[in-house]
């Protein structure tokens, strides 16, 4: 519905709410694209600080901190094009995505210490799937979305199947669950058949020179702010009255209410975009010496803001399956940060990749599923030479480790490091670096990391341009955008596309999803991968 034929977009008024990577997208598209004027786009943030998942700070006194890290392929067809416009900040001659692809020329994916067991590299050149598992892996493929409602992934394959290296690979590396949705990893096999092949070894994973906020946010934010688009930090949005017409079902967004008791009442020409559900929401940061605080639904925003939304109109999509289950949904990570290169030395010897190119490791015996990441360093541009950073994470955060006798949550980062040396059998030669003062480690809670893969419905996100809408979208990984991949950064980046290419008369089309299911070449290399 392209509906500003009428409007005035020299006065027009753009209000995105939340500063992920999916608001910062439509700001850009909406001044360079759309013709809305940059200093008329506000983005509205709960924080105090922009990005959303796309994350990380610290210094060298207190610890750096990653909640997590977004891997990227070459076919993020949207997202890639959008940091084609974004200088990088340390070279504005070249983009940030000119940026990223010198890296992966240079840093090239090739894990050769993908899963572990006892400390000890497991063979995954094959991925151990019987031939019932082979069958029910394809027929996954090509069966009908709509015919599969809110089945979960333990609905379709046999117990044997999570014990598989195809499984550790899979779950460790997307964050899919036994009891995640069928749907959403139907999409992950259709949208990636082209990596099957290298799934085993992280074939075809890119990732940015630093972590996602100093590589991506950082020099957008720079972006937008020189075209005059304004950040109002610290600015929650807690309702958005909506008028909706029984007769014709038309629906106009009327007034922003801020939780500090301030309204922004929409003109005419105004517009919003709302970013409905975080996975980032309510999260909490532990120490060394404390674990960190599981918070839930009372901290939120977006989440409360998204059910008072849904309440509104059946349109507006149904948060519940996404955010009612915390305990299915939540795990916890952890941000390493050694001022030795001990450790690191240890993991290039033992795995045989140097910083950068290995990826994940998981330890398929731990309890807890710990993974492990050493991105390249340095992963901070304020990162010392003699400073080493690594990340890891635990999908099984209630379970009781196999050396410290606590459940996940209940660790400090000094007891989590402690369970990773004991799962790499190395606890001795870490023990005097541990001593001496020269490492940290801060755990983080996430409660609503995993809401993405829960089971759904359709109609429980809704659409980016909901029926009958004439001034507002929704964005982000809780928006709908058919056949893509949530928990991914191009998902985000496409619903800013559909948002602004659909509600405004712009020359642009929304870019097409990078087919692979549909290239004999690639389903062939996936047919023979998985009887491998």
């Amino acid at each position: 519905m392209k509906n500003n034929k009428d409007r005035d977009l020299s006065k027009a008024k753009v209000y995105l709410i939340g500063s992920g990577i999916a608001s910062l997208a439509s700001a850009l598209y909406l001044e360079k694209d759309a013709g809305v004027l940059g200093k008329n786009i506000y983005i509205l943030e709960k924080d105090n600080i922009p990005g959303g998942a796309l994350d990380g700070a610290g210094e060298r006194e207190k610890g750096f901190v990653v909640r997590g890290g977004r891997m990227h392929e070459i076919h993020y067809e949207c997202y890639w094009e959008l940091l084609s416009h974004i200088p990088s900040l340390e070279d504005e001659s070249i983009s940030v995505r000119d940026e990223s692809f010198e890296f992966n020329e240079r840093f090239v994916s090739n894990g050769q210490a993908r899963l572990l067991k006892e400390g000890k590299k497991i063979d995954v050149s094959s991925y151990g799937l019987s031939l019932k598992q082979q069958s029910d892996f394809l027929k996954l493929t090509f069966v009908a979305e709509e015919s599969l409602g809110n089945k979960r992934i333990m609905d379709w394959f046999d117990a044997d199947f999570f014990e598989t290296n195809f499984w550790y690979i899979w779950t460790s590396m997307f964050a899919f669950q036994k009891w995640s949705s069928l749907a959403e990893m139907r999409r992950y096999m259709k949208r990636f058949i082209h990596l099957v092949d290298g799934l085993y070894k992280l074939g075809g994973v890119m990732r940015t020179k630093y972590n996602q906020y100093d590589s991506v946010v950082r020099p957008m934010k720079k972006y937008l702010e020189q075209k005059g688009v304004q950040f109002q930090m610290g600015n929650e949005v807690i309702d958005i009255d909506i008028d909706i017409d029984i007769a014709t079902d038309i629906k106009t967004a009327t007034v922003i209410h801020l939780k500090n008791k301030s309204e922004i009442v929409l003109g005419e020409n105004d517009y919003v975009f709302i970013t409905n559900g975080s996975i980032t929401e309510s999260t909490d940061n532990g120490s060394w010496d404390t674990p960190a605080k599981l918070k839930g639904m009372t901290e939120s925003g977006s989440w409360m803001l998204w059910k008072k939304l849904a309440a509104k109109d059946k349109t507006f999509g149904n948060p519940s399956p996404f955010c009612d289950n915390i305990d299915l949904q939540k795990w916890y990570s952890f941000t390493a940060t050694m001022y030795d290169s001990t450790f690191q030395d240890y993991m290039e010897n033992f795995s045989g990749n140097v910083d950068g190119t290995g990826g994940l490791v998981t330890m398929t015996d731990s309890n807890w599923l710990m993974s492990i990441v050493i991105a390249r360093q340095p992963h901070f541009p304020n990162q010392a030479d003699d400073v080493k950073i690594f990340w890891g994470y635990g999908l099984y955060p209630d379970r009781k480790g196999n050396f410290i006798n606590k459940t996940m949550a209940e660790c400090t980062g000094a007891e989590m490091l402690e369970e990773l040396y004991y799962h790499l059998k190395i606890q001795d030669l870490m023990m005097p670096i541990t001593e001496a003062g020269k490492v940290n480690c801060i755990p983080v809670a996430m409660p609503f990391v995993d809401s993405l893969f829960m089971p759904r419905k359709p109609g429980d996100r809704p659409d980016v341009i909901p029926a009958g809408a004439t001034n507002f979208a929704f964005l982000g990984q809780f928006a709908e955008a058919p056949k893509d991949c949530v928990f991914t950064v191009e998902y985000s980046v496409r619903t800013a596309q559909m948002a602004v290419y659909n509600l405004f008369d712009t020359d642009k089309e929304v870019h097409p999803m990078y087919d692979s299911a549909h290239n004999p070449k690639y389903l062939l290399r996936a047919i023979k991968a998985i009887h491998r």
